[in-house]
Order: structure tokens, then sequence, then C-alpha cells
């Protein structure tokens, strides 16, 4: 299993975290320990044949799950809000899956080329997931770029034409995100305004977002990618297709039942 062995950007600064971070709570703050796998598997963890998926055990039938107060804490950093630009499905839909990812993560790729748009098809088209996006960067300066100009696709509704063109190929370790690089997959996906795409870019706005992004990420123990939660249940590495569709099939069913019970 490959590790994450390159030097992460460092992130918000001690004052800066405890000016402007985001209030989880004591609760999910214990949860750092639950998600610690997330940071020992999840750059490129679990995603060849011979690994074993990593996921947080569902207990049996009728055994209480001790961590279900602090699923309940993660699943509140679901932002559901129907403006994001970083975010695909209804705002309402029942599950929401939040992916922490890097633009040259090779795994972050490898999901989004073999898994994310059978999940979009199974579930986000028919209105039971919804899928936000955080950039989490951990490979340097070029990742962040790459991060403020999937941001400033985004202000103009192309943000997932980005990605996937970011992600059309296996290699952006190697290739790197120039500035020529990332002006032609903003034209490729659609991007109309280019001087518009370099100001926002450049913006302290996008340098919020992507903060933010880490900001929340470091809050709850996840510093590899990609790393994901499913209801506020995490899920390491790029695993196979089935390990996410099962996530979201007892996320969905939980959610309809917990509905049924008001």
């Amino acid at each position: 299993m490959a590790s994450n062995g390159n030097k992460s950007t460092p992130g918000p600064s001690p004052a800066g975290r405890k000016n402007r971070g985001i209030v989880i709570g004591a609760v999910v703050l214990v949860a750092a320990l639950v998600l610690g796998v997330l940071s020992a598997f999840a750059t490129g963890g679990g995603s060849s044949d011979d690994t074993p998926a990593v996921t947080v055990e569902t207990p049996g039938e009728g055994s209480a799950d001790p961590n279900a107060d602090t699923y309940a804490q993660l699943a509140e950093l679901a932002r559901r809000d129907k403006d994001d630009k970083l975010a695909m499905g209804r705002a309402d839909a029942p599950v929401v899956l939040i992916e922490y990812a890097d633009f040259k993560c090779p795994f972050c790729g490898k999901f989004a080329r073999d898994t994310e748009p059978e999940l979009v098809k199974r579930y986000v088209d028919k209105g039971v997931l919804r899928i936000e996006w955080r950039n989490l960067v951990v490979f340097g300066e070029d990742s962040a770029q790459a991060a403020y100009a999937s941001w400033a696709a985004g202000q103009q509704g192309r943000f997932w034409q980005f990605h996937e063109v970011a992600f059309s190929e296996e290699d952006n370790m190697k290739k790197g995100y120039s500035k020529e690089r990332l002006d032609a997959i903003a034209k490729k996906a659609g991007v109309k305004d280019m001087d518009r795409f370099h100001t926002d870019m450049e913006s302290y706005a996008a340098k919020q977002s992507v903060e933010k992004d880490q900001e929340e990420a470091y809050g709850i123990g996840a510093t590899s990618t990609p790393s994901f939660l499913v209801n506020g249940k995490p899920i390491a590495g790029a695993q196979p297709t089935e390990v996410f569709a099962e996530a979201i099939e007892a996320a969905a069913k939980q959610a309809e039942t917990e509905g049924s019970d008001k």
C-alpha cells in the first residue's frame, strides 16, 4: 500500500485555526481516534484487490453502535447548501458523501474515474445521494493552485467539468499543475471567462474556501487523501465501488427508518 511520503503544504497556523476554525464540538474531536485510520491508510490505500477495505464495522443486529453519537456529529459537517458550487445532488438527499481530496492524488483520480461516475448514476441521479467536495491539499503548492483553480471554475458553474478533465489522465503527479495546464483544463472544462477565472483563482475567497476545507479535515483527523464520510461514517482510500454502494444503501435505509420514527 502506498503512503503519503510527500511533504504536505503547511496547514493553517494554530492562531488561525483558533480565530477561524470550525466549531466541531467535543464529541467530534474524539472522532480523531476513530478516524485515525484515515491518515494511516487513506492516501493510496485500499484500492488494490489484495488490500482489505478500510471501513468502520457495523454492529450486529440489535446491538448498539458505540460510535453512533460521533457519526451523528460528523454527519453535521454536510453543508447541504443548494448554492454550493462544489457539490452535486439534491441538498435534501438522505445521504451525503463528503470527499476530502487532492487533485494531484493518484488515488483520488482512480476514485473519480472508476467509482464516482457509477455512484452518480446509481444514487445521485435518483436523488438518494449528494456528493460534497472538500479541497484537502497534501501534495504541496502545485496542489494548492489546482484547488484554487477548481474553486474558480466553480464560480462559473464548471467545477465538476474541471474535476472530470483534471482527473481524466493518470499521471497528474508527474505532470503537475502549471498555470498553462490549469488554463488548458479550465478551457476544456468549458470555463468561458478566463479573465474572471484568473481573478477568482487568485482571490482571497478562493484561499479562504480551501483553508476552510482543510481546517474541517484536520479537525476530524483526516490528513490523507482520499478520505470520505458517508452520513458521518468514514471510508478510507479509493475503495471498490461496492464498498461505497453498501455504505450508501445502509445510510439511506437508516435515514428512512429514522424518518418514519418521527
